[in-house]
């Protein structure tokens, strides 16, 4: 940007601006160029370089875009899915997202038993200024956080001073009713909670924008929340570049599951899951793969392949696990499901223990499956010898291509299941459900999350 500079400059002046970038000088002796708006959207701050100058005078200065900022409280029984959604989305849409517990420390186990590691006590929180404040629900997470005489003075400010605010699922009847926070506001929230809203403002819609309120469903609506907030942070173009990275598509709304070589997979017992995580796992399929099976009463080990309990996933949220590698493989499961994240996938590729494992489950013809990139960790231990998938087509290091299911975002040959995960990760989990309950099973746990379940599998 070339800015031309008057030395007799004695107010304010806009003296260039390219796009939303615009600068403005102050005064004749302090030449200040400073950021009106900025589309930048990553998520650490970047300088751009403008050069000003005049005939005698040429200077430098650098312009630092400002991150959005967001908080995301969590406390005890808080919903997983719903709150790491919230943090992976936003950012990824370049918000810098701060996850703070309401408890007294910063481990906080979810209401499926997820733990989470809070970036920060809330108490931390309540003298800084957010662009967003977004509750998560799930209970008694939503109660906790009712319950914080801190986070309410967060949000009863947030609300006067015309900021951005948002809940979902259990929250807004729970959390934000009792503040006031919902007066003459239309407001949505989970179906076992609708009637706790006020009567003539409830509407029976996924999303629901109000002013500077918005508000959602549930588990199952949370990737459309997390846009719909990341829409008005950032605007369409960021909000649809996130949500096609996810795999937030047309497709997603009517799955292509697919099944080969049926065979079946109940069992007359607690069926057993094993799902060894590490450093750069996608938290979003961590997280919803434990959180559904688990609701379909599942007995879920996350295990850690680190040497620490404590991971941190691809897009920054620490979660800590049940067990390690090393001690969960004392036992054996009737399920081992990889989830992806590429960083994560490449550090599950090294671990000999999880290798051992996955080639004795494959030897016993017990199930294992894999989401996103981790079906190159499968492919590459020789798991996937004349499987159908559905890896993911930029892959290119995975299976042959001839082994793919064009256009399927599940797909299970046998004993063996893969998804392109992200966004399609509920329907990986839902279908694991299906086959091990029955659809019967499986509608019900899609009802508790509001996901529209889409039970029936196509044979191919």
């Amino acid at each position: 940007m070339i800015a031309s500079l008057s030395p007799t400059l004695t107010e304010p002046m806009l003296i260039s601006s390219m796009g939303s970038i615009s600068a403005i000088v102050t005064s004749p002796s302090l030449y200040s160029i400073s950021l009106i708006h900025s589309p930048i959207k990553q998520r650490k701050a970047q300088s751009l370089r403008l050069r000003a100058s005049s005939a005698s005078l040429s200077i430098d200065v650098d312009v630092v875009t400002i991150p959005k900022k967001v908080l995301v409280p969590i406390g005890y029984g808080t919903e997983e899915i719903e709150a790491v959604v919230l943090v992976d989305v936003l950012r990824r849409a370049g918000a810098d997202v701060t996850l703070a517990s309401v408890e007294q420390k910063l481990e906080v186990e979810g209401s499926s038993g997820t733990k989470l590691l809070a970036d920060v006590l809330i108490s931390k929180c309540s003298e800084q200024v957010f662009d967003l404040v977004a509750l998560p629900g799930g209970m008694p997470g939503a109660v906790r956080l009712r319950d914080c005489g801190a986070l309410e003075k967060i949000m009863k400010r947030q609300a006067e001073e015309k900021r951005l605010y948002g809940a979902i699922s259990m929250a807004p009847a729970i959390t934000l009713l009792p503040w006031g926070l919902l007066t003459r506001k239309k407001t949505t929230g989970h179906p076992a909670f609708f009637g706790k809203l006020p009567t003539f403002w409830a509407v029976k819609t996924n999303i629901q924008i109000s002013g500077e309120l918005t508000t959602s469903r549930g588990p199952g609506t949370s990737f459309q929340f997390a846009l719909s907030l990341a829409n008005q942070l950032f605007g369409e173009t960021t909000a649809k570049s996130v949500g096609e990275l996810l795999l937030l598509r047309d497709g997603y709304q009517n799955p292509k599951i697919e099944e080969v070589n049926s065979i079946d997979w109940s069992l007359n017992h607690t069926p057993r899951v094993l799902m060894p995580v590490a450093n750069g796992s996608e938290e979003v399929e961590v997280v919803t793969i434990s959180d559904v099976l688990r609701r379909a009463k599942v007995d879920v080990t996350v295990a850690s392949v680190e040497r620490s309990l404590r991971i941190t996933a691809s897009q920054g949220t620490k979660i800590v696990t049940d067990k390690s590698i090393g001690e969960a493989a004392e036992s054996a499961y009737d399920l081992i499901l990889l989830p992806g994240g590429h960083a994560g996938s490449e550090r599950l590729q090294k671990s000999k223990v999880l290798k051992k494992l996955l080639k004795e489950q494959q030897e016993a013809g017990r199930i294992y499956g894999a989401t996103n990139s981790s079906s190159t960790v499968l492919h590459k231990h020789g798991l996937l010898k004349e499987k159908r998938t559905a890896v993911y087509v930029s892959d290119t290091d995975g299976p042959a291509s001839d082994q793919m299911i064009e256009g399927a975002e599940v797909v299970i040959d046998g004993n063996v299941i893969t998804s392109l995960g992200l966004a399609t990760v509920t329907n990986f989990s839902l279908a694991i459900v299906s086959k091990l309950f029955g659809h019967g099973r499986a509608r019900s746990v899609s009802e508790g999350l509001v996901h529209e379940y889409r039970g029936n599998l196509k044979a191919s």
